[in-house]
């Protein structure tokens, strides 16, 4: 397959995915390289958001992302917040030995309890405590302004909604 140089459209001419497409142009000019290109944007995006957010996290409790993702889904799966540990680790794909871990951090700082599950002598219930409820309420509102300004820094509302509509699309490919 004949090598493709990727597309450059308005913003830096040349950043560090060109420069690693460019080097495997140099050495295999038979790859096409324009893949490479969107993962590793893709890729490099997704950490230097997830970091922005996690500072905005960090404001309320000390949090971290994971910490964040495990009340976020508390929070998300509404009253009376409360879902099983099984729930919880299979919306978050985690193994149960981090989400073991994550619970007891929680439940130390009073941010989430645990109790038999009513309905399965072997189970347990993780409910948001009213604390809690309150901290990610905050946090996330502040997890969106971050995300906001790193969107409207670059991309017109038009620009947006398309990019939303093609990761949909790359992501429902993706499995």
């Amino acid at each position: 397959m004949e090598n493709t140089t990727p597309a450059r459209g308005p913003g830096p001419e040349h950043d560090a995915v060109d420069a690693i497409t460019d080097q495997w142009a140099a050495v295999r000019p038979d790859l096409e390289t324009l893949p490479m290109a969107v993962y590793g944007r893709i890729h490099r995006l997704s950490a230097a958001i997830r970091e922005e957010v996690g500072k905005a996290y960090k404001q309320y409790g000390g949090m971290s992302l994971g910490e964040f993702d495990v009340l976020a889904t508390l929070r998300r799966s509404g009253a009376p917040y409360t879902l099983s540990p099984r729930e919880l680790t299979s919306t978050l794909m985690i193994t149960t030995g981090g989400m073991t871990g994550r619970l007891d951090k929680l439940e130390r700082a009073g941010l989430i309890t645990r109790s038999p599950d009513p309905n399965d002598r072997r189970g347990l219930r993780v409910t948001l405590t009213e604390e809690a409820r309150n901290l990610v309420d905050q946090a996330v509102a502040a997890g969106l302004v971050r995300q906001r300004e790193a969107v409207d820094s670059a991309l017109t509302p038009e620009e947006v909604q398309q990019l939303a509509g093609l990761l949909r699309k790359l992501l429902a490919t993706t499995g």
